[in-house]
C-alpha cells in the first residue's frame, strides 16, 4: 500500500547508497527505513545510512516494532535483568566453535538468531562448548504456529531430532553462565577426572556428567579426559 517511492538498501548497495540518502536528507527531503520483519538495524541493513546521518547532525526518529528477541525474551523463562543479543553465529563450525567459546563465561542470557536448517547444528555445538545449559527455543514469533520449547540444550534437541523437519525463523535463548560458583583450575579437574577414571567410565559419559556437575564445557572436559587417558602407562 506505499504509493511514495520506494528504494532498496541492503547490505549489497548500503555503502554506496547511504551518500545518495543522506543528500537527500540534507536538502529537506524526509526518508523513512522500513524493514519488511522485525525492527531495522537488528540483524537487518540500516547501520550505515544511520552512522552517516548521525555524522551530518541529521535527525533519526525511532518508531518501536517488533523485534524477535525482545519478544522472545518476555516468555523465555530465562533471567532478563541482563541479556546480550548476538545475532546470527558464523555457519562454519571452526568459527562458530570461538563465537561461542568467547561466550562461555558471560552471565547474561545469550540470544542468538538461527535458521531452521541449522538450527539443531548451533544447539549441538552450543551444547558441546557451552555444557548443557537451560535453554529456551522460539520459532514463528507472532504468528500462526508460533512455539516456545523450554529445557535443557540436549532436551531441546532431542525434540527437533523427533522432527522431520524445523519450520521458521528461530531465537535460541541460553541461560548465561553461573556466576555462583567459581571456575574449577585445571589441577582440580584433573584430580576429579583421576578419581573418576577409577570406575572405568567412558570418556563420553564421564564428560557429560562432568560438564553438568561443574558447569564447563563438554569439549574441554572431553579433551582433559583424553589426555589424561592417552598419559596413563
Amino acid at each position: 500500500g506505499i504509493t511514495t517511492p520506494v528504494a532498496a538498501c541492503h547490505e549489497h548497495n548500503e555503502a554506496r547508497k547511504s551518500q545518495d540518502l543522506v543528500n537527500r536528507l540534507t536538502d529537506g527531503q524526509n526518508i523513512a527505513l522500513i524493514s519488511d520483519a522485525g525492527t531495522p538495524l537488528i540483524s537487518d541493513p540500516g547501520y550505515q545510512l544511520v552512522n552517516l546521518a548521525r555524522k551530518h547532525e541529521i535527525p533519526v526518529v525511532p518508531i518501536p516494532g517488533c523485534n524477535a528477541a525482545i519478544t522472545g525474551l518476555s516468555a523465555a523463562g530465562l533471567p532478563t535483568d541482563q541479556f546480550l543479543f548476538c545475532g546470527f553465529p558464523p555457519k562454519k563450525q571452526g568459527r562458530q566453535s570461538r563465537f561461542l567459546e568467547d561466550l562461555a563465561d558471560q552471565t547474561a542470557t545469550l540470544i542468538l538468531y538461527e535458521s531452521p536448517k541449522r538450527i539443531r547444528s548451533l544447539i549441538r555445538k552450543a551444547t558441546e562448548v557451552l555444557g548443557d545449559r537451560h535453554a529456551c527455543l522460539a520459532r514463528e514469533l507472532t504468528k500462526q504456529y508460533e512455539e516456545f520449547l523450554p529445557g535443557t540444550l540436549s532436551g531441546i534437541l532431542a525434540d527437533l531430532d523427533r522432527r522431520d523437519q524445523v519450520k521458521g525463523e528461530c531465537v535460541l535463548f541460553i541461560r548465561g553462565a553461573s556466576a555462583k560458583q567459581p571456575a574449577i583450575s585445571d589441577d582440580a579437574l584433573e584430580a576429579v577426572i583421576k578419581e573418576k577414571l577409577k570406575d572405568g567410565p567412558s570418556t563420553s559419559d564421564l564428560a557429560k556428567e562432568l560438564s553438568k556437575t561443574l558447569n564447563l564445557p563438554k569439549k574441554k572436559v572431553y579433551n582433559t579426559i583424553l589426555a589424561l587417558k592417552a598419559s596413563r602407562p
